[in-house]
C-alpha cells in the first residue's frame, strides 16, 4: 500500500535524529557520498565527473562531490516534512524515483547503500538511539522507490 504509517512519536523522534544530521547538510552529506563511491567504488560509473577521482580526499574537496550531498540530503529534508502526509511525501518521492530509473538509470540498489551509510553515520555521531528513530524512514524511501522502478519496469 502507498499509505505510510507513522506514529506522531515516531515522527517527532526521527524529525528529532534527521535535524541533528541536517544541520550540517552539506559536509555530513559529502561525507556520506565519499563513503559510498569508497566502499562501493561501482557506483562512481553514475558521475561521470567524479570518474576519475580515486583519493577521498580529492572527492571531499569536489564541489560536484559537495553540490550534489547537499542535494541528496535536501530531498530526504523534504521528505522528512511530511511524514505524516503520505500524498506529499510521495509528491515529492515519486518524480524522484522516476527520474533515477528513466533518465539516469541509477539501480535502486545503490539507494538502499546510501540509506544505510546515513544511519551509519548517525549512530557514529549521535548514538544507536538516533539510528533506531530514522531507521523506519530509510525503509519507507527504499521501498516506495523500489516500487516506483516496478512500475516503470526494472
Amino acid at each position: 500500500s502507498s499509505t505510510m504509517s507513522f506514529s506522531e512519536a515516531e515522527v517527532q523522534s526521527a524529525r528529532g535524529a534527521w535535524e541533528k544530521i541536517y544541520v550540517d547538510a552539506e559536509d555530513n552529506g559529502t561525507t556520506v557520498l565519499v563513503r559510498m563511491f569508497t566502499e562501493h567504488p561501482d557506483t562512481k560509473s553514475y558521475f561521470t565527473h567524479f570518474k576519475g577521482m580515486d583519493s577521498a580526499e580529492e572527492m571531499k574537496q569536489s564541489d560536484q562531490v559537495r553540490g550534489h550531498g547537499k542535494k541528496v540530503f535536501s530531498a530526504i529534508n523534504d521528505m522528512v516534512q511530511h511524514l505524516d502526509n503520505s500524498e506529499a511525501f510521495l509528491g515529492i518521492l515519486n518524480p524522484l524515483g522516476k527520474k533515477h530509473a528513466t533518465q539516469l538509470k541509477i539501480d535502486p540498489k545503490n539507494f538502499r547503500i546510501i540509506c544505510d551509510i546515513i544511519l551509519q553515520l548517525m549512530e557514529e555521531k549521535f548514538g544507536g538511539d538516533c539510528k533506531a528513530s530514522f531507521e523506519k524512514v530509510t525503509n519507507e524511501i527504499c521501498t516506495h522507490l523500489n516500487n516506483i522502478y516496478k512500475e516503470e519496469g526494472w
